[in-house]
């Protein structure tokens, strides 16, 4: 007979959110039990977050050995050893997973329950392995946290070739010769670049404009420095169709020249869609969309007893802003505070190089929102440590009120990824330009462009004649 649990939580999701969620429920003395399907810590830790940046710094020491010269040190062409960047790749996967394993969550006294979890009713979540019901949870309250999976484009031939998604990318021990990568998001040319200083040749092809959704101003340095490494993107295509050619795939383009590209391994990076197929959200009277579940500003679905957080909410699809949902939710259901989600808080990175990262608003979502403003800017190229570590490619880009008040802002270049933390802080607290203006920044930092940046801010208001008479005035009688 199925095991009956009635524990105070029941988290459904071992993935960022889940974890974050279970373990400090557990820290304040709840009963929790977790169901997890797959691998625990989900997607950030098996197939995205983790292993994809452990591959971009294998790559990024690939390509320092290409660029030592300038330094004075003379090295060879570096040779990559592609099952033993695999190897890496999976040793740093095996060096986090402790922090998100089954055993810690039991240490801290959660009951992690391996399975499929599913809606028998409004109230009760039932677990399943191996097509046998193994647990009933009536909980005071659920939490769906099962993240994202994957999309297949509905491309005509694609069921009928083999290619690769995060789900298995990282599973591959021979480079490819030439890859052809789906999708000119985040993860596709992160990935395109990876592969492109590990020794492969690279083709991104995307159905509208690469990265569209950042700045196009500085999406542009991202575009050109890739291009530069002799990665081809190809924006704005349609393809047609895909197929077989003996040992290669070849992918063929819309349009009246039939315009065809020949690669031997195809990657499908074009965006994910919340896992949620198998919960049986209906028997439970959740309302929910293709793209999300529908839940009001504290996380509840439109089943009182239910929560929904995570990818599956249709907020910004990141670890942090997982984390952080999480850690609201908690403030919610455990000490009764309002909360609300803004995502205008959460940043996003792109981790390619340079760096592309953002928070807050664009100039022109501000100036619809706002009206008038100030943009804000200081290049990489005018930055000491990017000279010192011949990085000048970039710049800041700050967008505030015409009183100050700071906005937004997108950096990008050499540690752009580091440095937007202290710009959400300061959108979070709606501090003033004033409060970058007149803190110390250690020298010689990137910080310090940003610094730079806001330096001007004031540079009009120094230029004004009445300033200046005034500063003469006391010069002649200090």
């Amino acid at each position: 007979m199925a095991e009956l649990l009635t524990p105070n939580l029941c988290v459904i999701g071992a993935g960022a959110a889940g974890l974050s969620l279970a373990a400090g429920a557990a820290a304040l003395g709840v009963p929790v039990v977790l169901v997890e399907r797959g691998r625990m810590g989900g997607e950030h830790l098996n197939y995205g977050c983790v292993p994809s940046k452990a591959m971009l710094a294998a790559a990024k020491r690939a390509e320092s050995i290409r660029s030592s010269e300038p330094f004075g040190v003379k090295s060879d062409k570096p040779v990559v050893d592609f099952a033993a960047v695999n190897d890496h790749i999976h040793r740093v996967i095996g060096a986090v997973a402790p922090n998100d394993s089954k055993e810690r969550f039991t240490g801290f006294g959660v009951r992690v329950i391996e399975g499929d979890a599913s809606f028998r009713d409004n109230k009760t979540v039932v677990v399943t392995s191996k097509q046998e019901i193994k647990f009933e949870i009536s909980a005071r309250r659920f939490v769906v946290a099962t993240g994202s999976r994957p999309v297949t484009p509905q491309v005509p031939g694609l069921d009928q070739v083999p290619y690769f998604t995060s789900e298995n990318a990282f599973e591959m021990r021979e480079q490819p010769k030439h890859l052809i990568v789906f999708g000119g998001g985040p993860a596709g040319l992160e990935m395109a670049q990876a592969f492109r200083r590990l020794g492969s040749e690279v083709t991104v092809l995307d159905i509208a404009n690469p990265l569209g959704r950042d700045d196009p101003e500085c999406t542009a340095v991202v575009l050109d420095a890739l291009a530069r490494e002799g990665i081809t993107i190809r924006g704005g295509v349609q393809i047609e169709r895909v197929r077989r050619l003996r040992q290669r795939i070849e992918v063929v383009l819309a349009g009246n020249a039939k315009e065809t590209i020949q690669g031997t391994d195809l990657l499908v990076a074009v965006g994910r869609r919340p896992d949620i197929e198998s919960l049986d959200l209906q028997a439970a009277r959740i309302k929910h969309e293709p793209d999300r579940i529908l839940i009001n500003k504290r996380f509840r679905t439109s089943n009182r007893r239910v929560y929904a957080i995570g990818d599956v909410t249709g907020f910004p699809a990141s670890t942090h802003s997982a984390n952080h949902q999480a850690n609201l939710l908690i403030r919610h259901l455990f000490f009764h505070q309002p909360i609300q989600m803004n995502t205008d808080d959460i940043p996003h990175v792109t981790f390619t190089d340079p760096e592309l990262a953002h928070v807050g608003l664009t100039d022109s979502q501000a100036r619809q929102s706002h009206g008038a403003i100030r943009v804000l800017r200081w290049p990489y190229r005018d930055n000491a440590r990017a000279q010192t570590d011949r990085k000048t490619v970039g710049h800041i880009k700050v967008v505030t009120t015409p009183k100050g008040l700071i906005l937004g802002a997108t950096i990008v270049g050499a540690g752009a990824g580091e440095q937007i933390a202290a710009w959400t802080l300061a959108i979070k607290h709606r501090l003033n330009i004033r409060a970058f203006a007149e803190i110390a920044v250690p020298y010689p930092t990137y910080m310090e462009a940003g610094r730079q940046a806001a330096l001007t801010f004031f540079t009009p208001r120094l230029a004004t004649n009445w300033l200046q008479r005034f500063t003469n005035l006391l010069r002649r009688f200090g």
